[in-house]
């Protein structure tokens, strides 16, 4: 087996440590921590991707930790266990500020300095997904990497009751399928459930954030960055079950939420009337084909999947022509190239929310205005 000695000098938006081989060839490490000394193997190697599993730890970095979970790195939930969670703040605010310049194109001026945290690394998840083969054999997670399953008794990312619920998951319950998801809300463990954000109440149903104080720092800056009056008008382009909708369109004088998954929208509509809103509204339509009757807003909300804005949504934006747009973003590779398509609006702030510890994933909420 050929080995390799590398020095890490970063991490990629996966987690995973950055180095360079002697041939100067980029590889991607699991588990390595920045200024880590490391004897590799490459064990994967695809056009420009070189991937290389630790072999020996020659000289360990000053920000390498014991890892505190019995199956990690084996079980894929967590990125991070082994170093330090300022250390972990910091690769997050490299990936964001690498995505802005390398893809995005964006000066050196846009940077991201700041990660807002609640503090609590653990103990933050209310929603967990379980797997099981069947047959009896215990639920877990999958594996990094596979779709083989890591029994778990335990998840320190998990809230309490979720972890309860575990031991109480009978894999010879035939009603039982091979997935189930659970959810822990005020109103305790089941589907659906009630959540409750600044004395704000929502019916959980599809998705919602799984840290519920990381989204409320979340909800806070984008509720900040809108500015809204009630004078002003908000429209929320992927607006889920209303929950941000809500949130920051309680200042305005009318506020729509666009959705087009239709259970999402009838959600929406229940939560409005749960919390007296009757100046909000919502519409069963695609972002990017809804047809608006609207004048100008003064804000719009975007909070789009992983793969960000489609181009027609794009187009909406610019049809509609929003003083303010404040983009929140789960990929800030997705949000670095749809800020530099969003031509003609400038970008005044932006910050990121760490909405996972321990993992690879990082939320960032951006203002833009024109």
């Amino acid at each position: 087996m050929m080995t390799h000695t590398v020095t890490v000098t970063g991490y990629n938006s996966d987690g995973e440590g950055v180095s360079r081989l002697e041939d100067g060839r980029v590889v991607f490490i699991r588990g390595a921590a920045r200024h880590d000394v490391l004897e590799v193997s490459v064990i994967w190697e695809r056009s420009k991707i070189t991937r290389a599993e630790i072999v020996r730890l020659i000289s360990a970095s000053p920000f390498r930790i014991e890892s505190d979970c019995p199956v990690y790195p084996k079980c894929g939930g967590c990125d991070f266990r082994h170093i330090t969670y300022e250390e972990e703040l910091a690769a997050k605010l490299q990936c964001v500020n690498d995505a802005l310049r390398r893809i995005g194109g964006l000066p050196v001026e846009v940077e991201v300095k700041d990660i807002l945290h609640t503090g609590q690394i653990n103990g933050y998840r209310n929603k967990a997904v379980f797997h099981s083969t069947g047959n009896g054999t215990p639920f877990g997670f999958y594996q990094a990497g596979s779709r083989d399953i890591v029994p778990i008794e335990h998840c320190l990312l998990l809230k309490d009751d979720l972890n309860n619920a575990i031991r109480d998951l009978n894999p010879n319950d035939t009603r039982v399928t091979e997935s189930i998801t659970l959810r822990s809300g005020r109103s305790g463990v089941n589907m659906p459930l009630e959540e409750e954000l600044d004395g704000l109440v929502f019916k959980v149903e599809g998705f919602f954030q799984v840290n519920t104080n990381a989204a409320l720092l979340l909800f806070q800056k984008a509720r900040e960055y809108a500015r809204l009056t009630k004078e002003d008008t908000l429209i929320d382009l992927y607006c889920g079950v209303g929950a941000l909708t809500l949130f920051i369109g309680r200042d305005a004088s009318y506020a729509l939420g666009i959705e087009h998954n239709p259970d999402a929208v009838k959600t929406a509509r229940e939560n409005a009337k749960c919390n007296s809103f009757s100046h909000i509204e919502f519409v069963n339509a695609d972002a990017a084909e809804w047809v608006s009757d609207l004048t100008t807003p003064d804000c719009v909300v975007v909070d789009p999947p992983r793969k960000g804005l489609s181009q027609g949504a794009v187009r909406k934006i610019f049809e509609l022509s929003p003083k303010r747009l404040v983009y929140i973003s789960c990929n800030p590779a997705t949000l670095a190239r749809d800020l530099k398509l969003l031509k003609g609006y400038t970008i005044r702030e932006i910050c990121a929310v760490d909405m996972f510890p321990r993992t690879a994933n990082i939320e960032c909420c951006c203002l833009l205005s024109n």
